[in-house]
């Protein structure tokens, strides 16, 4: 025994000096790290010295000072120029001829008159001919529902207060009443006198001067206190309602019943014709609305419905509408997005509209609604502005524990690539509960079999091996019942992290119930966009394609859809996390799909599941696209191709004909901008 023992205590010491010697290894290389750091930081110290006085001498210099009154008035005239929607134009076509060159700018240039061309027509529409306005007139419904239209007035210039108010008194529906509650000023008794003076003659304008102007919130529940309808519009004192705004209304409670409703709108400068933005929604999305309130107007809802929800609410003045908007979704039964522009945003100087900044108290009581809706749902959220916008929202939600996540990568030889995408993975990422399954798919060269012996010694890696012939589905299917994680996350081999917290931004949105698959940012190697999403009818095949496609990498997308995280219908499986139960569930991917559309189909089950697809912007890859696969370029790749595009028409068909509810019937499904269709 004490011979036995002495083994044991030699075998322990010797142990003990194995693990003292790694320590001591990687002591030292902390010690060169934190030598070369130091050496480093001394040396930009150094650098930032020499720029300071180089900077002061310069300021101190003749041709600094003697130049003071140029540099004055090129910022005045700047800012003179920033001023106008032209101005901003051309410094905007100089800071691209500066960086994309002569012949993009020239394609930006003649794709934005294109785009402005289409828009325009939109605002020739506000005006109804004689014929739609009395076939609308004479519609009869089975209900007779009154519209009370809350307007909050707050020393509303007189010409757009009877602008806004002859809109009202236009539709050619005409059970409504306008409830006008007036917090103006001494200064603007002619609101007061005018709308005092419209009451005598229509009986349908309710008015209600207020004691004090109490903020928008509480002016805007003033209106509520004195209206009678069944159901409630927001509006506001300085826009417009297309003439046709509660008549479409009607013809879509008496056919959907909703008890919350919205429409498209437009912003327009001076005249109505004159439309800078059209603002073309997708129908209601949780994560959208959390992100950005798209919803806004012009929005009508049930009474009993804002019973429940509770009236607006003074510490989110300024945000009062998207805080109403959140609870009311959340509590509504049935949302109905009339997919038409029927509100008019007026944009002047003092609107919010015309600049957020005006108004900066609203950005914080926007991050102040959204976090409050998202914690009242269970969930912990962090709610920042996003580089698009101050109102455009970047959500950073708490993980809950710290799962597993299996990481499922097919490949076959390309040894280069397939090093590039696990070497990111292990370099980059800052979630560290994670192991990766390389699946390999018949790989025959050199190089990869010596990439697969080292990757083998790293014990995150296991490495499986598929020897069929190429099917995506029935490799990730094998793949995730060897898998050993809470959560699947499926990526392609043709892959590179950018994001170092890419697993956490995903994560944070697969955890949640309802949530079925998470899709990153992908970009090619040009630093232009290859994923942002997947819009079901899009392209050639009238079956999908991505979003934003080609777009520049610092694009901001269309209304900031490119910096904020949103429901979709489908996001592409070359980088798509799912709850390993929820993989299961749908039993995976369906192998007759064996390279096409595979992942949408998927997604659209989860869909029919009652599930959420969300893309997020924040967790960024590159993605060299099919260099693993190859091209659909072989007579027998095209037919397989063929019989898979047929078979998702055939499953998908009502999807397909009713349309992607993400998206807008008014954009053109041939392209991926977001470009209105042509009318």
């Amino acid at each position: 025994m004490g011979g036995e023992g002495e083994m044991m205590k030699s075998a322990r010491e010797r142990e003990l000096e194995k693990q003292n010697q790694k320590l001591q290894k990687e002591l030292d290389t902390y010690k060169l790290h934190y030598c070369a750091a130091m050496s480093q930081r001394d040396e930009l110290a150094a650098e930032l010295e020499e720029s300071r006085e180089c900077c002061k001498n310069y300021q101190e210099s003749f041709s600094w000072k003697i130049t003071k009154p140029f540099r004055f008035i090129s910022r005045s005239l700047k800012k003179l120029i920033q001023k106008s929607s032209a101005g901003r134009y051309f410094l905007s076509g100089l800071r691209s001829l500066r960086k994309d060159g002569v012949r993009k700018t020239w394609d930006k240039v003649l794709l934005h008159f294109s785009k402005k061309r289409r828009i325009k027509n939109f605002g020739e529409r506000f005006y109804l001919t004689g014929e739609e306005r009395l076939k609308q007139e004479q519609t009869m419904f089975q209900k007779k529902i009154k519209f009370s239209i809350l307007v909050p007035l707050y020393n509303t210039p007189l010409k757009f207060l009877e602008e806004m108010i002859e809109s009202v008194r236009m539709q050619t529906y005409k059970v409504w009443e306008l409830c006008l509650a007036d917090g103006s000023d001494a200064g603007h008794r002619n609101v007061e006198k005018y709308c005092l003076s419209l009451q005598k003659k229509d009986a349908r304008i309710r008015y209600k001067k207020l004691e004090k102007n109490s903020g928008i919130s509480e002016n805007t529940n003033a209106c509520i206190e004195i209206s009678t309808g069944e159901y409630i519009g927001l509006f506001d004192h300085d826009d417009l309602l297309h003439p046709s705004a509660l008549y479409e209304m009607m013809c879509a409670i008496e056919k959907e019943n909703p008890d919350f409703l919205y429409t498209d709108e437009a912003t327009f400068e001076k005249v109505i014709t004159n439309i800078i933005t059209a603002h073309f929604k997708p129908d209601y999305a949780v994560d959208t609305l959390r992100g950005n309130n798209y919803i806004c107007h012009f929005s009508v809802f049930k009474r009993s419905l804002l019973t429940e929800a509770g009236w607006f609410r003074k510490e989110y003045d300024g945000s009062q509408d998207h805080d109403l908007i959140l609870r009311l979704t959340a509590k509504a039964k049935k949302v109905y997005h009339i997919p038409k522009l029927l509100y008019y945003w007026r944009s002047h100087p003092a609107s919010v509209a015309a600049d957020i900044n005006s108004k900066t108290y609203a950005i914080d009581a926007g991050k102040k609604a959204v976090k409050d809706s998202i914690e009242a749902c269970g969930e912990k959220v962090t709610v920042e502005s996003s580089k698009a916008f101050p109102t455009i929202y970047r959500l950073k939600y708490k993980i809950k524990g710290n799962p597993l996540i299996s990481i499922l990568i097919p490949c076959k030889d390309h040894a280069e690539d397939t090093e590039i995408c696990i070497e990111s993975i292990l370099q980059k990422s800052t979630y560290k509960n994670y192991e990766i399954l390389l699946v390999d798919n018949g790989s025959v060269e050199k190089d990869t079999m010596e990439l697969f012996e080292k990757l083998a010694k790293n014990k995150r890696i296991r490495i499986l091996h598929w020897n069929h012939p190429f099917n995506y589905s029935e490799i990730n299917n094998y793949a995730a019942k060897e898998a050993g994680g809470e959560y699947l996350l499926l990526l392609n081999n043709d892959t590179e992290v950018i994001t170092p917290g890419w697993m956490e931004e995903m994560l944070m949105y697969a955890q949640r119930e309802n949530v079925g698959a998470v899709g990153a940012k992908l970009y090619y190697g040009d630093d232009t966009i290859q994923h942002a999403g997947i819009i079901l009818g899009m392209g050639m095949d009238g079956i999908a394609g991505h979003a934003h496609y080609r777009q520049p990498k610092e694009n901001l997308g269309y209304m900031g859809r490119l910096y904020y995280a949103q429901d979709m219908s489908a996001v592409t499986a070359a980088c798509m996390m799912v709850k390993r139960a929820v993989y299961e569930k749908l039993n995976g991917f369906d192998e007759a799909f064996e390279v096409a559309y595979n992942d949408v189909d998927f997604c659209m089950r989860l869909r029919k599941e009652g599930y959420l697809n969300v893309f997020t912007p924040y967790a960024e890859l590159y993605h060299y696209e099919s260099k693993s696969r190859g091209l659909e370029d072989t007579k027998d790749k095209r037919k397989r191709f063929e019989k898979e595009v047929k078979m998702f028409k055939e499953r998908w068909k009502k999807e397909l004909e009713e349309g992607d509810p993400y998206f807008n019937p008014n954009f053109d499904l041939m392209r991926d901008d977001f470009a209105v269709k042509s009318v």
